[in-house]
């Protein structure tokens, strides 16, 4: 896998436009196939991919959503930075890591 620059940059986007959700519980918020297929035919598949840290290069295929299509999570990115972790995609744990600084840094108060 490898790394979306563009979720890290819709990350910030978000982030600085205040869509944010800092406590939902993923498994609730994530994406689903269907809620991503509605967007991708809404949206374009390029303004979907944004929403997904990262991407295999040979097939195209996403993972590792950062939001639901409306704000960005703090959930989406800790689950994110778990699955980077657990599979050794070291740039892909950093990016989710340093995301969730910010996140973290804006929402301390």
């Amino acid at each position: 896998m490898k790394l979306n620059p563009a979720a890290i940059e819709l990350a910030r986007e978000l982030l600085d436009d205040g869509l944010f959700r800092i406590s939902t519980p993923w498994g609730k918020v994530r994406p689903s196939a269907d809620s991503a297929a509605v967007h991708r035919e809404a949206f374009g598949a390029e303004d979907t991919a944004r929403w997904y840290l990262a991407v295999d290069p040979d097939s195209g295929e996403t993972r590792l959503p950062i939001g639901d299509f409306k704000a960005v999570h703090r959930s989406g990115l800790v689950a994110a930075l778990d699955e980077a972790r657990l599979h050794g995609w070291t740039d892909i744990a950093e990016a989710a890591d340093d995301i969730l600084f910010l996140f973290d840094r804006l929402t301390a108060c």
